[in-house]
Protein backbone atom coordinates (compact mmCIF):
# COMPACT_ATOMS: atom_id res chain seq x y z
CA UNK A 1 0.00 0.00 0.00
CA UNK A 2 1.92 3.36 -0.91
CA UNK A 3 1.30 6.69 1.39
CA UNK A 4 -1.10 7.84 -0.78
CA UNK A 5 -3.60 5.20 -0.21
CA UNK A 6 -2.68 4.64 3.47
CA UNK A 7 -3.86 8.62 3.80
CA UNK A 8 -7.29 7.79 2.53
CA UNK A 9 -7.46 4.54 4.44
CA UNK A 10 -10.59 5.20 7.09
CA UNK A 11 -8.43 3.49 9.81
CA UNK A 12 -5.56 5.66 9.12
CA UNK A 13 -7.56 8.84 8.98
CA UNK A 14 -9.38 7.75 12.13
CA UNK A 15 -6.00 7.61 14.28
CA UNK A 16 -5.01 10.44 13.18
CA UNK A 17 -7.79 12.53 14.43
CA UNK A 18 -7.89 10.56 17.60
CA UNK A 19 -3.99 11.57 18.03
CA UNK A 20 -4.82 15.28 17.61
CA UNK A 21 -7.83 15.54 19.98
CA UNK A 22 -5.60 13.51 22.37
CA UNK A 23 -3.16 16.41 22.14
CA UNK A 24 -5.38 18.94 22.17
CA UNK A 25 -6.98 17.65 25.42
CA UNK A 26 -3.66 17.12 27.38
CA UNK A 27 -2.56 20.93 25.87
CA UNK A 28 -5.88 22.42 27.56
CA UNK A 29 -5.48 20.43 31.05
CA UNK A 30 -1.64 21.33 31.14
CA UNK A 31 -1.38 24.94 29.62
CA UNK A 32 -3.36 26.75 32.64
CA UNK A 33 -0.50 24.86 35.04
CA UNK A 34 2.47 25.42 32.93
CA UNK A 35 1.38 29.30 32.45
CA UNK A 36 2.10 30.12 36.22
CA UNK A 37 0.32 32.90 38.22
CA UNK A 38 1.03 36.09 35.96
CA UNK A 39 -1.28 37.82 38.33
CA UNK A 40 0.93 37.52 41.68
CA UNK A 41 4.37 37.87 39.79
CA UNK A 42 3.54 41.37 38.69
CA UNK A 43 1.90 42.48 42.27
CA UNK A 44 5.42 41.12 43.61
CA UNK A 45 6.70 43.36 41.36
CA UNK A 46 4.89 46.55 42.33
CA UNK A 47 5.64 45.71 45.42
CA UNK A 48 9.23 45.89 45.16
CA UNK A 49 9.04 48.85 42.97
CA UNK A 50 7.14 50.55 45.84
CA UNK A 51 9.41 49.67 48.15
CA UNK A 52 12.23 50.41 46.05
CA UNK A 53 10.54 54.07 45.48
CA UNK A 54 9.90 54.38 49.16
CA UNK A 55 13.79 53.68 50.22
CA UNK A 56 14.91 55.87 47.52
CA UNK A 57 12.27 58.57 48.90
CA UNK A 58 13.54 58.08 52.32
CA UNK A 59 16.81 58.58 51.83
CA UNK A 60 16.55 61.51 49.91
CA UNK A 61 14.48 63.09 52.84
CA UNK A 62 17.60 62.44 55.12
CA UNK A 63 20.09 64.60 52.88
CA UNK A 64 20.96 67.24 55.21
CA UNK A 65 20.39 70.25 52.85
CA UNK A 66 16.16 68.47 52.77
CA UNK A 67 15.87 68.21 56.65
CA UNK A 68 13.33 70.71 58.20
CA UNK A 69 14.95 72.88 60.73
CA UNK A 70 14.22 76.19 62.13
CA UNK A 71 16.54 79.02 61.05
CA UNK A 72 16.88 82.03 62.30
CA UNK A 73 17.84 84.41 65.92
CA UNK A 74 15.22 82.81 67.98
CA UNK A 75 16.12 79.20 66.38
CA UNK A 76 19.98 80.24 67.22
CA UNK A 77 19.25 81.53 71.02
CA UNK A 78 17.27 78.42 72.06
CA UNK A 79 19.78 76.20 70.64
CA UNK A 80 22.39 77.63 71.71
CA UNK A 81 20.60 77.77 75.65
CA UNK A 82 19.77 74.56 75.24
CA UNK A 83 15.75 75.33 76.52
CA UNK A 84 14.22 72.72 75.14
CA UNK A 85 15.97 70.66 77.83
CA UNK A 86 15.90 73.43 80.57
CA UNK A 87 11.92 74.31 79.56
CA UNK A 88 10.84 70.82 78.84
CA UNK A 89 7.06 70.19 78.79
CA UNK A 90 5.76 66.86 77.36
CA UNK A 91 2.74 67.77 75.96
CA UNK A 92 3.62 71.37 74.20
CA UNK A 93 4.33 69.60 71.06
CA UNK A 94 0.53 67.71 70.62
CA UNK A 95 -0.21 71.00 72.03
CA UNK A 96 1.09 73.21 69.01
CA UNK A 97 0.47 70.15 66.47
CA UNK A 98 -3.58 70.32 67.52
CA UNK A 99 -3.16 74.28 67.18
CA UNK A 100 -2.23 73.41 63.65
CA UNK A 101 1.68 74.98 64.46
CA UNK A 102 3.88 72.27 63.06
CA UNK A 103 7.55 71.95 62.40
CA UNK A 104 10.57 72.61 64.39
CA UNK A 105 10.21 76.61 64.19
CA UNK A 106 6.92 76.58 66.29
CA UNK A 107 8.58 74.74 68.88
CA UNK A 108 11.72 76.96 69.01
CA UNK A 109 9.21 80.12 69.09
CA UNK A 110 7.60 78.43 71.84
CA UNK A 111 10.60 77.85 74.07
CA UNK A 112 12.40 81.36 73.40
CA UNK A 113 9.05 83.21 74.54
CA UNK A 114 8.61 81.12 77.66
CA UNK A 115 12.40 82.23 78.04
CA UNK A 116 12.33 85.75 77.53
CA UNK A 117 8.28 86.89 78.41
CA UNK A 118 8.84 86.36 82.50
CA UNK A 119 12.16 88.41 81.99
CA UNK A 120 9.82 91.46 80.06
CA UNK A 121 6.82 90.52 82.16
CA UNK A 122 9.10 91.63 85.20
CA UNK A 123 10.41 94.68 83.97
CA UNK A 124 7.31 96.16 82.69
CA UNK A 125 6.06 95.53 86.30
CA UNK A 126 8.62 97.27 87.46
CA UNK A 127 8.48 99.92 85.78
CA UNK A 128 5.33 101.03 86.12
CA UNK A 129 4.71 100.36 89.83
CA UNK A 130 8.19 102.26 90.68
CA UNK A 131 8.02 105.20 87.91
CA UNK A 132 4.57 105.73 86.95
CA UNK A 133 2.25 105.14 89.85
CA UNK A 134 1.93 102.50 92.60
CA UNK A 135 -1.42 102.98 94.06
CA UNK A 136 -0.26 103.09 97.23
CA UNK A 137 1.14 99.60 97.72
CA UNK A 138 3.36 98.85 100.43
CA UNK A 139 7.07 97.40 99.73
CA UNK A 140 5.59 93.75 99.77
CA UNK A 141 2.78 94.44 97.57
CA UNK A 142 5.62 95.69 95.10
CA UNK A 143 7.47 93.27 94.38
CA UNK A 144 4.62 90.92 94.48
CA UNK A 145 3.35 92.57 91.77
CA UNK A 146 6.57 92.23 89.95
CA UNK A 147 6.71 88.27 90.77
CA UNK A 148 3.01 88.00 89.50
CA UNK A 149 4.08 90.00 86.04
CA UNK A 150 6.86 87.23 85.89
CA UNK A 151 4.49 84.43 86.73
CA UNK A 152 1.86 85.84 83.56
CA UNK A 153 5.18 86.16 81.06
CA UNK A 154 6.20 82.48 82.14
CA UNK A 155 2.59 81.21 81.21
CA UNK A 156 1.39 83.09 78.51
CA UNK A 157 2.64 81.29 75.77
CA UNK A 158 0.87 78.11 76.82
CA UNK A 159 -2.25 80.18 77.76
CA UNK A 160 -2.10 81.36 73.61
CA UNK A 161 -1.33 78.22 72.26
CA UNK A 162 -4.40 76.56 74.25
CA UNK A 163 -6.20 79.67 73.17
CA UNK A 164 -5.45 78.45 69.73
CA UNK A 165 -5.96 74.36 69.89
CA UNK A 166 -9.08 75.18 71.29
CA UNK A 167 -10.88 77.65 68.58
CA UNK A 168 -9.55 75.52 66.11
CA UNK A 169 -10.67 71.99 67.66
CA UNK A 170 -14.38 73.80 67.92
CA UNK A 171 -14.28 75.00 63.76
CA UNK A 172 -13.05 71.20 63.33
CA UNK A 173 -15.86 69.97 65.62
CA UNK A 174 -18.62 71.83 64.01
CA UNK A 175 -18.10 70.53 60.26
CA UNK A 176 -17.17 67.18 61.76
CA UNK A 177 -20.67 65.72 61.52
CA UNK A 178 -21.69 66.55 57.75
CA UNK A 179 -17.62 65.71 56.77
CA UNK A 180 -18.73 61.89 57.75
CA UNK A 181 -22.15 62.61 56.02
CA UNK A 182 -20.39 63.13 52.84
CA UNK A 183 -17.39 60.92 53.38
CA UNK A 184 -20.79 57.75 53.90
CA UNK A 185 -21.84 59.11 50.50
CA UNK A 186 -18.56 58.83 49.07
CA UNK A 187 -17.96 55.21 50.39
CA UNK A 188 -21.10 53.47 49.85
CA UNK A 189 -21.09 55.05 46.04
CA UNK A 190 -17.64 52.50 45.42
CA UNK A 191 -14.94 55.07 46.41
CA UNK A 192 -12.22 53.85 48.37
CA UNK A 193 -11.30 55.65 51.92
CA UNK A 194 -8.55 57.31 50.28
CA UNK A 195 -10.51 59.59 47.22
CA UNK A 196 -13.19 59.62 49.85
CA UNK A 197 -10.28 61.65 52.29
CA UNK A 198 -9.61 63.65 49.22
CA UNK A 199 -13.11 64.29 48.17
CA UNK A 200 -14.42 65.49 51.15
CA UNK A 201 -11.22 67.29 52.07
CA UNK A 202 -12.02 69.05 48.71
CA UNK A 203 -15.37 69.71 49.68
CA UNK A 204 -15.38 70.86 53.39
CA UNK A 205 -12.96 73.63 53.14
CA UNK A 206 -16.47 76.12 53.06
CA UNK A 207 -17.11 75.33 55.98
CA UNK A 208 -14.01 74.71 58.34
CA UNK A 209 -10.61 75.61 56.77
CA UNK A 210 -9.25 73.55 59.48
CA UNK A 211 -11.19 70.63 59.05
CA UNK A 212 -10.02 70.45 55.08
CA UNK A 213 -6.28 70.94 56.08
CA UNK A 214 -6.51 67.63 58.26
CA UNK A 215 -8.30 65.12 55.89
CA UNK A 216 -5.90 66.51 52.89
CA UNK A 217 -2.71 66.03 55.37
CA UNK A 218 -4.57 62.63 56.29
CA UNK A 219 -4.73 61.50 52.50
CA UNK A 220 -1.36 61.90 52.11
CA UNK A 221 -0.13 60.10 55.00
CA UNK A 222 -2.44 56.88 54.01
CA UNK A 223 -0.46 57.25 50.92
CA UNK A 224 2.98 57.36 52.21
CA UNK A 225 3.09 56.01 55.71
CA UNK A 226 3.78 51.89 55.76
CA UNK A 227 0.95 51.58 58.24
CA UNK A 228 -2.46 53.13 57.68
CA UNK A 229 -3.38 52.77 61.13
CA UNK A 230 -0.58 55.24 61.77
CA UNK A 231 -2.18 57.69 59.48
CA UNK A 232 -5.54 57.46 61.48
CA UNK A 233 -3.75 57.83 64.93
CA UNK A 234 -2.06 60.66 63.57
CA UNK A 235 -5.51 62.32 62.86
CA UNK A 236 -6.87 61.27 65.82
CA UNK A 237 -3.74 63.02 68.25
CA UNK A 238 -3.60 66.78 65.58
CA UNK A 239 -7.27 66.83 66.46
CA UNK A 240 -7.56 65.81 70.02
CA UNK A 241 -11.12 65.08 70.45
CA UNK A 242 -12.79 62.51 71.20
CA UNK A 243 -15.56 62.02 68.36
CA UNK A 244 -12.40 61.57 65.96
CA UNK A 245 -10.65 59.21 67.69
CA UNK A 246 -13.74 57.13 67.95
CA UNK A 247 -14.22 57.43 63.90
CA UNK A 248 -10.52 56.63 63.53
CA UNK A 249 -11.01 53.67 65.87
CA UNK A 250 -13.40 52.51 63.76
CA UNK A 251 -12.01 52.85 60.52
CA UNK A 252 -8.69 50.80 61.77
CA UNK A 253 -11.06 47.95 63.07
CA UNK A 254 -13.26 48.28 60.03
CA UNK A 255 -9.90 47.60 57.64
CA UNK A 256 -8.51 45.02 60.08
CA UNK A 257 -11.48 42.99 60.39
CA UNK A 258 -13.15 43.26 56.86
CA UNK A 259 -16.34 45.32 58.48
CA UNK A 260 -18.09 47.72 56.57
CA UNK A 261 -17.35 50.95 56.60
CA UNK A 262 -20.64 52.59 55.72
CA UNK A 263 -22.19 51.34 58.98
CA UNK A 264 -19.86 52.25 61.11
CA UNK A 265 -19.75 56.05 59.30
CA UNK A 266 -23.36 56.07 59.73
CA UNK A 267 -23.16 55.86 62.97
CA UNK A 268 -20.28 57.86 64.04
CA UNK A 269 -22.00 60.40 62.20
CA UNK A 270 -24.95 60.36 64.43
CA UNK A 271 -23.19 60.39 67.48
CA UNK A 272 -20.85 63.33 66.43
CA UNK A 273 -24.09 65.56 65.42
CA UNK A 274 -25.95 64.23 68.63
CA UNK A 275 -22.54 65.60 70.85
CA UNK A 276 -23.05 68.81 68.74
CA UNK A 277 -26.71 68.77 70.18
CA UNK A 278 -25.75 68.23 73.50
CA UNK A 279 -22.90 71.20 73.25
CA UNK A 280 -24.92 73.21 72.24
CA UNK A 281 -27.89 72.59 75.10
CA UNK A 282 -24.95 72.57 77.25
CA UNK A 283 -24.16 76.27 76.83
CA UNK A 284 -27.87 77.39 76.95
CA UNK A 285 -28.69 76.02 79.93
CA UNK A 286 -25.65 78.15 80.99
CA UNK A 287 -26.44 81.18 79.88
CA UNK A 288 -28.87 82.60 82.57
CA UNK A 289 -26.09 81.70 84.78
CA UNK A 290 -23.46 83.61 83.18
CA UNK A 291 -25.36 86.59 82.30
CA UNK A 292 -26.77 87.25 85.89
CA UNK A 293 -23.35 89.54 86.60
CA UNK A 294 -24.60 91.21 83.33
CA UNK A 295 -27.92 92.12 84.49
CA UNK A 296 -26.64 93.44 87.64
CA UNK A 297 -23.84 95.63 86.87
CA UNK A 298 -25.83 96.99 83.47
CA UNK A 299 -29.29 96.20 83.12
CA UNK A 300 -30.34 97.12 86.15
CA UNK A 301 -29.17 100.20 87.10
CA UNK A 302 -30.20 101.55 83.74
CA UNK A 303 -33.94 99.67 84.51
CA UNK A 304 -34.14 101.92 87.91
CA UNK A 305 -32.98 105.13 86.13
CA UNK A 306 -35.76 104.71 83.26
CA UNK A 307 -38.55 103.79 85.97
CA UNK A 308 -37.24 106.10 89.07
CA UNK A 309 -36.10 108.82 86.80
CA UNK A 310 -39.24 110.57 85.99
CA UNK A 311 -40.55 110.70 89.54
CA UNK A 312 -37.09 112.24 90.42
CA UNK A 313 -37.58 115.02 88.11
CA UNK A 314 -41.24 115.72 89.18
CA UNK A 315 -40.15 115.89 92.32
CA UNK A 316 -37.35 118.07 92.28
CA UNK A 317 -39.43 120.14 90.14
CA UNK A 318 -42.31 120.49 92.90
CA UNK A 319 -39.87 121.37 95.39
CA UNK A 320 -38.15 124.03 93.31
CA UNK A 321 -41.65 125.71 92.65
CA UNK A 322 -42.50 125.36 96.47
CA UNK A 323 -39.62 127.51 97.20
CA UNK A 324 -39.68 129.91 94.94
CA UNK A 325 -43.33 131.20 94.92
CA UNK A 326 -45.08 129.93 97.96
CA UNK A 327 -46.57 132.56 100.33
CA UNK A 328 -45.73 130.89 103.30
CA UNK A 329 -41.70 130.57 102.74
CA UNK A 330 -39.85 131.62 105.32
CA UNK A 331 -38.21 134.62 103.64
CA UNK A 332 -41.62 136.27 103.31
CA UNK A 333 -42.72 135.40 106.90
CA UNK A 334 -43.90 138.81 108.90
CA UNK A 335 -44.09 138.80 112.25
CA UNK A 336 -46.29 141.10 113.59
CA UNK A 337 -47.22 141.24 117.60
CA UNK A 338 -49.98 143.58 118.87
CA UNK A 339 -49.03 144.73 122.25
CA UNK A 340 -52.13 144.26 123.96
CA UNK A 341 -52.74 140.42 122.52
CA UNK A 342 -49.26 139.33 122.05
CA UNK A 343 -50.33 136.94 119.33
CA UNK A 344 -48.58 136.56 116.21
CA UNK A 345 -50.49 137.92 113.63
Amino acid sequence: MTFAESLSDPGTLAAMLAAVAMFATITSVMLPALRGDKLETRLKQVTAQREKLRRASRAGLDQPGLKREAKGTVADITKKLDLQKMLEDPNIAAKLEQAGLRGPKPLMIFYFCRFALPFLGAVGMFVYIFLVNDHGMSTQMKYGSIVFGAAIGFYAPNLYVGNIASNRQLSIMKAFPDALDMMLICVESGMSIEMAFAKVGGEIGTASVELAEELQLTTAELSYLQERRQAYENLARRTGHDGVKAVTLALIQGERYGTPLGDALRIMSKENRDMRISEAEKKAAALPAKLTVPMILFFLPVLFLVVLGPAYIKISSMNTENGDNSPMSTSALEYQVEPDTNRLV
